[in-house]
């Protein structure tokens, strides 16, 4: 069975760092893409970042650019999100996906979607203190 676990969230005052794991298991294949989207109270999940686990090509949300790094360890089957300077507005759950690419929505209000991804994990709390 394909499991995707999240960890690393927690409770940062503004400017400070984390970096949140995806640890995956059960996959066949390492074909496939590992996105994060943040989903706070009353809001669509929304895109973060990607990653293209095969070649490393990545793609990020524009509010997160210079920011935050996705990276993908094949051999451990993890792929993380390493945030810095982060500020109140980040905060949220956030969740890793995988699916077959990093084929994104995206509209001018910010919105920013990974519409393959269809293997969900249950989410980890970031919560960036103002």
């Amino acid at each position: 069975e394909e499991q995707l676990v999240e960890s690393g969230g927690g409770l940062v005052p503004t400017g400070g760092s984390l970096r949140l794991s995806c640890a995956a298991s059960g996959f066949t294949s390492d074909d496939y893409a590992i996105g994060w989207f943040r989903q706070v109270p009353g809001k669509e999940r929304n895109g973060v970042s990607c990653i293209m686990r095969s070649d490393g090509t990545t793609d990020y949300n524009d509010s997160v650019k210079g920011r935050f790094t996705i990276s993908s360890d094949n051999a451990k089957n993890t792929v993380y999100l390493q945030m810095n300077s982060l500020k109140p507005e980040d905060t949220g759950v956030y969740y890793c996906a995988a699916g077959p690419h990093c084929g994104v929505e995206a509209d001018f209000s910010g919105r920013r979607y990974y519409y393959s991804m269809n293997r969900w994990g249950e989410g980890t709390q970031v919560t960036v203190a103002s």
